[in-house]
């Protein structure tokens, strides 16, 4: 039980911090933001999002993807290359899960989605635009997992 809420924690983090990074009340302002790094070679990451506004979440993860690609850190290039999104079934309630599907994961890179964002768009008008987009697509975390390949069929 300690495992899966500490799972959740990390989950609800590669969300919530965006939310707090210059959005939020002045205490969260002042907080540094916290960094979601992974442990392990895979990470995957589930989240809940409303059917109205699948193009939204999509066009906030084609920022990401434009800012890893712009981005001068090195790390960041390698994010992009081992992190796929899948856009999975509808819910009873109808949203919609997409999966955030991280291998290789780059040890100690942050995959704080916003502040990856941030990074690149320093524009604040951009910056709350996509943060919007982003936080009136999100309807709930479903649940991260994180660890080593146990067994790969493949080879």
């Amino acid at each position: 039980m300690r495992r899966l809420s500490g799972l959740l924690l990390a989950g609800a983090i590669l969300l919530l911090p965006a939310f707090s990074q210059g959005h939020g009340s002045a205490h969260a302002q002042a907080a540094p933001p916290q960094k979601l790094t992974f442990q392990g070679d895979i990470a995957l990451l589930s989240v809940a999002i409303k059917p109205d506004k699948t193009a939204d979440f999509e066009q906030v993860i084609a920022k990401l993807k434009e800012a890893l690609a712009k981005s001068e850190r090195p790390e960041a290039k390698q994010q992009a290359a081992g992190w796929k999104v899948m856009k999975g079934i509808k819910l009873p309630d109808g949203n919609i899960i997409y999966t955030h599907v991280i291998h290789p994961v780059v040890p100690d890179a942050d995959y704080t989605v916003m502040a990856l964002i941030y990074e690149v768009f320093k524009d604040p008008a951009e910056q709350l635009k996509t943060f919007e987009l982003y936080r009136g697509a999100f309807a709930a975390n479903l649940g991260t997992n994180m660890g080593t390949i146990a067994a790969d069929l493949g080879k």
